[in-house]
C-alpha cells in the first residue's frame, strides 16, 4: 500500500508539472503503443516527403527493472525538486537493501544498488523516471527518440547515408 501511495504521488507531481518527456509512452496515462507508432510514423513521413535517408535503431533494455539504478532515480528526484518527505521515503526504500543466498551450510549477503523488488508497483514508475533523463538529452537536428517502457527507438534522418551515420 505504501508503494502505491509513493508512486501515485510521484506520478501526480511529475505529470502536473510537465516533468515527464512527451516521448515516453510506456506506463503513462493516455499514452499507448499506437501513440508511439504514430509519432514515429509522422517523423518517417517527413523524411519521405523531403526525400531523405532515414535510419531507425531499436534498443530493448533487458531486465530493465533489475537494472534500475537507485542513485540515478534519486538524482532525478533531486533535480525535479521532489518534496523532501517523498525523497527521504524513496531513499529509505532504496538503501540498505541486500540480496541473500542461503544454502544448508552457507549464507552470503551482498549490498545492492540496483533492482526494484520483484512485483513492486514502484518498479515501472522508477524506471521511467530514470529513463526520462535519457529522453531529456539534446540530440542532433533531425533526430527523434521515443521510449515505450524499457524500449527505445532512435530515428535519424539526413540528406545521405553518410550524414545519417555521423
Amino acid at each position: 500500500m505504501l508503494e502505491k501511495l509513493l508512486i501515485n504521488r510521484f506520478n501526480h507531481r511529475a505529470y502536473s508539472r510537465g516533468h515527464m518527456n512527451e516521448n515516453q509512452f510506456g506506463f503513462r496515462p493516455q499514452k499507448s503503443t499506437v501513440d508511439e507508432a504514430m509519432a514515429i510514423k509522422a517523423f518517417v513521413q517527413e523524411s519521405l516527403d523531403a526525400v531523405e535517408v532515414i535510419a531507425l535503431i531499436s534498443l530493448d533494455v533487458q531486465g530493465a527493472f533489475d537494472a534500475a539504478w537507485w542513485p540515478g532515480v534519486l538524482r532525478e528526484l533531486r533535480e525535479n525538486k521532489c518534496p523532501k518527505n517523498l525523497y527521504r521515503l524513496t531513499m529509505s526504500y532504496s538503501t540498505q537493501r541486500t540480496a541473500v543466498l542461503s544454502t544448508n551450510s552457507l549464507r552470503t549477503d551482498k549490498a545492492i544498488s540496483r533492482k526494484c523488488p520483484k512485483g513492486s508497483i514502484c518498479g515501472p514508475g522508477f524506471w521511467i523516471l530514470q529513463f526520462n533523463s535519457l529522453l531529456q538529452l539534446k540530440f542532433m537536428a533531425r533526430t527523434k527518440v521515443v521510449a515505450y517502457a524499457d524500449d527505445l527507438l532512435l530515428a535519424k534522418r539526413g540528406d545521405s547515408i553518410r550524414a545519417v551515420e555521423k
